[in-house]
Order: C-alpha cells, then structure tokens, then sequence
C-alpha cells in the first residue's frame, strides 16, 4: 500500500518532460504520470521542436487535464528543454522523467512522503532497467537516509548497492535547489556534474531502494543505442574533468581523487573500445583519448591510491603510459585468455 500524505502537507509536484519524436513513447510516459496516486501535479511538457506528431500529442493531453501544461519551442536538447520547464515550474519539488520512459503509479507518493518524512531535501530512487528482451530490477525495498554529503560520497565511490546515479530523473528535488543551478545547453551528458552540485547542497537525502522509476535502454534512436562516438570526447569526458574541478573547489580533495580514479579506469576502457570498434574515426579517437590521458599524468599518484584503488588498474596505466602498442597486447591477451580462463574456474 502507498504511503498516505495528510492534506494540510501536500505540496505542489511540478514534473518537467523534455518531448523530441517520440511519439511511440510518449503516451505510456505521461499516462504513467497522469495516472500517479499522487495528484497535485504541474505537469510541463516540453515540446523541442519535435517533427513527428509528439507536440500535437502534447497539445491533446493538455486539452485533456488541466495540470499538463505545454511549452513549445525551436530544438535546443535536452539541457535546453528542461531548463525551459524549471523557468515555469510553480511546484515545491521538481521532477524530471525523459519522454521514452514511465514511472510507477506510487512513485512521487512514496518519495514526497519520504522526504517529508525524513524531512529531507531530495529522494532518490532505485530504477528497472527495460531492454528489449528483458528487464532488471534489483529492489531490496530498503531506505537509507544520507547526511549532509554522505549522498554525493556514495556517488563518487560508485557503490553499487545504491543507484543514486548522476541521471536527474529518478529524483525528486526541493525546488529551491536548482535555483542559480542550469542543465549546460547543447551538452550531452548533462547531468555529471549539475547532479555532483546539487548533492553538495543537500542537508539530508532519502534513498528508496525501490525501482519506481522504467528506464528504456537500447531504443531506436536515442544516446544509448548510438555507441560511442565523438560526443564521448566533446561532452562526456570534459564533463568529468569539470566534475573533478567542482570537487577540489568546495574543498573535497579525496572525493576528487577517487573521482579521477574511476575517471582513469573508463578512460583505459574507452581507448580499447574505440581501438577495436569499426568507426573510421577510431584513429583519431584513440589519438585524441590518448592526448587526454597524457595531460593527467600529474594526478596520477594521488588517484590511483585512494582508498578505492585497486593497485592493478595503475599497473595497467603504467604499461599505458610506457607504450600504448605494449598496453593493446596485453590487453587483447588479458580479454581473449585471461578473463575466460578466470571465469571457467568459477563456474566449476
């Protein structure tokens, strides 16, 4: 049974949906919120220029049910369209749902009741991940309530037991949180480091470990079907190198360390990704993630002796950094042979 929130608490939930042609999604998503058990919503749907029928869809919802407002405007992205949904947003909290996702019927109850509960600046929430062939949720119905920055350390030590995330959308934000605070317009991966700021803010956060939240992975069309490409480099990385500067600059020197070390660990990864993919740009991928890497050099030390380094990630750097062509091969060797061999002794 979903938690009851007395009247005289209820407080106005604005939910911001960013809409750019998904139209074969976009009916399930805001049904889904439509249809919440909590109902005192503004519901802003942010029409970005889409040019299949997804803004017309917007409209009729809007004809339908007097809390879904809409904004139409020129495409901008994501950061863009979301930005233009907190400049109307009335509510106390803000929320955040992408256009090809749903959320649970009890989703904003259980988390307005929470925080209020808790009397907690944000909720968040463990999430379903929904491929085309299955979906996978790892609930344990667990709260967990996080003071002061306990919440943006557990970010940065990418615990896995917790699916805080840096995504916007399984969260639910008091409001006056994000004032001064904007998604960077025409930035993919928009979330790294507006989520780290506003962690750095809270007094208290509540975790649900309860999946309320569907997120659609591998769909036609959208960031995470398209693979890696030149965006990892133009928007992704600099958005960690900048999530590592915010760190230093609120006076969290060990959370930047361990930053930068899980920060090192993808970038290995990422260089053997784009060494073995079939993208023509692989080359120059790979020089350019190497120029990138180079340049860290001198953070080296620190991050991969942080408390949640594993000192074979900095043998592999090492061998990196030595000769990329000496790296590649013991690499190949590690994931044709090594790896297998490890993982047949386990099974047996």
């Amino acid at each position: 049974m979903p938690r009851t929130i007395p009247k005289e608490k209820e407080a106005l939930i604005t939910v911001i949906v960013a809409v750019y042609n998904i139209e074969a999604y976009l009916e399930r998503c805001v049904r889904s919120i439509l249809n919440q058990t909590y109902q005192k919503l503004q519901i802003i749907l942010v029409d970005d220029g889409a040019t299949d029928s997804s803004g017309k869809m917007c409209d009729v919802f809007a004809s339908e049910d007097a809390r879904v407002e809409v904004v139409h405007k020129k495409n901008g992205g994501l950061s863009d369209a979301r930005n233009a949904g907190i400049k109307l947003a009335r509510g106390t909290y803000v929320a955040f749902v992408d256009g090809d996702d749903w959320i649970d019927d009890t989703m904003y109850e259980e988390m307005l009741g929470s925080i209020l509960e808790q009397e907690a600046d944000i909720a968040i929430c463990r999430y379903r991940q929904v491929y085309p062939e299955q979906t996978i949720d790892e609930s344990t119905k667990q709260a967990i309530v996080f003071e002061g920055r306990e919440a943006l350390e557990c970010l940065i030590a990418e615990q896995d037991e917790y699916q805080l995330q840096n995504a916007a959308w399984n969260k639910l934000y008091r409001k006056d949180l994000l004032q001064g605070q904007e998604f960077p317009k025409g930035r993919w991966y928009e979330d790294i480091v507006y989520t780290t700021i506003l962690l750095s803010k809270i007094k208290r956060c509540v975790y649900l470990d309860r999946a309320f939240y569907n997120y659609v992975l591998e769909r036609e069309g959208s960031i995470m079907s398209q693979g890696l490409q030149a965006r990892i480099l133009t928007d992704q990385i600099p958005a960690y190198m900048e999530k590592t500067e915010y760190l230093k600059s609120i006076g969290e020197m060990a959370m930047a360390d361990t930053h930068n070390y899980y920060t090192y660990k993808r970038l290995l990864i990422l260089y053997t990704q784009f060494r073995r993919s079939k993208d023509s740009n692989r080359k120059k991928f790979c020089k350019e993630l190497q120029r990138i890497i180079e340049a860290e050099q001198d953070n080296f030390e620190a991050a991969f002796t942080c408390e949640a380094a594993n000192p074979n990630e900095y043998k592999k750097m090492k061998i990196f950094m030595k000769s990329t062509m000496l790296y590649n091969v013991v690499m190949d060797i590690n994931d044709t042979f090594v790896i297998p061999y490890k993982m047949h002794k386990q099974r047996k």
